[in-house]
């Protein structure tokens, strides 16, 4: 996939550019309404739902501007085309924020090989294309920054969810190695680590030891954004010492471990 050359994207008139991909997501926009203040807030949506209710809270909040695109995560031919839209029509991307996935259905994808690759596709390979994209364009002006949602599910991956967690897996050791690789340049990658998100995504499921809402997630990553502090951010920090604790823990115990 090639991406389109933008050696001098233009500045907004409204500040920097923040973009949500995922922009219906509940932590996405928990994000962007902490960081719209004084900024233009662009939202990425999957085509065809009306998402314009969106927009009041993020002017609410400070937003100079609100612009609604569409954006298909699992067309991987689109991302650069996106992402030379939002760079010629509104202005120089300053903070991209992936917040698209699915969870998907551990039982169907155990069964069906279709299921178990749109969870993968979707959460791994859309996620890692996008970065790549990204990053691209913000080392070629030396500045920008990029969140990337890891999860504990991919810390060691459990027999109850693990189409879902080896997708996180793959994720957070790419983010992890190519935040190695933007050091020095002027762009950050933050990857936040969250465990159990109340919300949405997770309805009518028990929540997990630790569990969080969007709301703290959001609280986390910004405060990770706004001091540009590339790396890892588990939320909340006691999951570091409980997964630390997770690796010792015997294969046929871990195998009945819940999602």
């Amino acid at each position: 996939m090639s991406t389109p050359a933008a050696p001098s994207p233009r500045r907004a008139p409204g500040g920097e550019v923040v973009v949500i991909f995922g922009g219906r997501s509940e932590i996405g926009l928990a994000v962007a309404r902490r960081l719209a203040d004084g900024r233009t807030v662009v939202l990425a949506t999957r085509p065809g739902r009306d998402v314009s209710a969106l927009a009041a809270p993020l002017v609410a909040a400070g937003a100079v501007a609100v612009e609604i695109m569409d954006f298909d995560a699992d067309d991987l031919d689109s991302h650069a085309r996106v992402v030379e839209d939002v760079e010629s029509r509104i202005g120089e991307i300053s903070i991209a924020v992936l917040a698209f996935g699915i969870l998907g259905d551990q039982e169907v994808a155990e069964r069906d090989a279709a299921a178990a690759a749109r969870i993968l596709h979707t959460d791994f390979v859309a996620q890692a294309a996008l970065l790549t994209v990204l990053a691209e364009r913000m080392k070629s002006r030396g500045r920008g920054v990029l969140v990337a949602f890891s999860s504990v599910a991919g810390q060691r991956v459990r027999r109850a969810n693990y189409v879902y967690g080896s997708a996180k897996a793959g994720l957070d050791g790419f983010a992890s190695g190519m935040a190695d690789a933007l050091h020095g340049t002027g762009v950050t990658l933050v990857i936040p680590r969250p465990g159990f998100v109340i919300g949405r995504m997770t309805e009518g499921m028990d929540p997990a030891p630790f569990s969080s809402t969007p709301d703290q997630v959001a609280d986390a990553v910004v405060d990770r954004v706004r001091a540009r502090r590339a790396g890892v951010v588990w939320i909340p920090w006691q999951l570091r010492v409980m997964f630390a604790v997770a690796r010792l823990v015997p294969q046929p115990m871990w195998r009945r471990m819940p999602r």
